[in-house]
């Protein structure tokens, strides 16, 4: 369900919008949230709710690995895009879950008239590292319907 109406959308939001992602603003065209809701010093497994404001998503990157890795999204709120280097875009809607296999440059985030959240699971798995890449043409996302 698309919601535009910040108000609207808290109240569907059921992790929370947590804090704004200052950390990786420099790989987000607009605003995005964080709230996780694991930590690192309990856990191997690290999870977080993250908000993409309407118009919000983050650029190209890929989630590397040499075994295992990658990442698992599982939308809670609003509606969003996934995309695979090379491949259609994905409409996202709450319920849907995203495998991304480890080394696959891939975006994702709000709609234009959505905002949009998801949890984002990250895979444990040797030599992990994210490498952050160019933005989404903004000529392009304006296209995606």
């Amino acid at each position: 369900m698309k919601i535009e109406d910040k108000s609207l959308f808290d109240k569907e939001n059921i992790f929370g919008l947590g804090k704004e992602n200052v950390e990786y603003s420099d790989y987000f065209i607009g605003k995005s949230y964080i709230n996780p809701l694991t930590s690192l010093d309990k856990t191997t497994l690290f999870m977080a709710n993250v908000t993409f404001e309407p118009s919000c998503r983050n650029n190209w990157h890929i989630h590397h690995a040499k075994n295992g890795g990658g990442q698992i999204l599982i939308c809670t709120a609003g509606e969003g895009w996934y995309q695979e280097d090379g491949k259609e875009p994905v409409s996202l809607v709450a319920g849907n879950v995203i495998t991304i296999p480890a080394n696959v440059k891939h975006w994702h985030g709000a709609k234009k008239d959505s905002w949009f959240s998801h949890i984002a699971v990250e895979v444990s798995g040797e030599d992990t590292y994210n490498k952050w890449l160019e933005p989404v043409d903004d000529e392009y996302y304006k296209t995606l319907k």
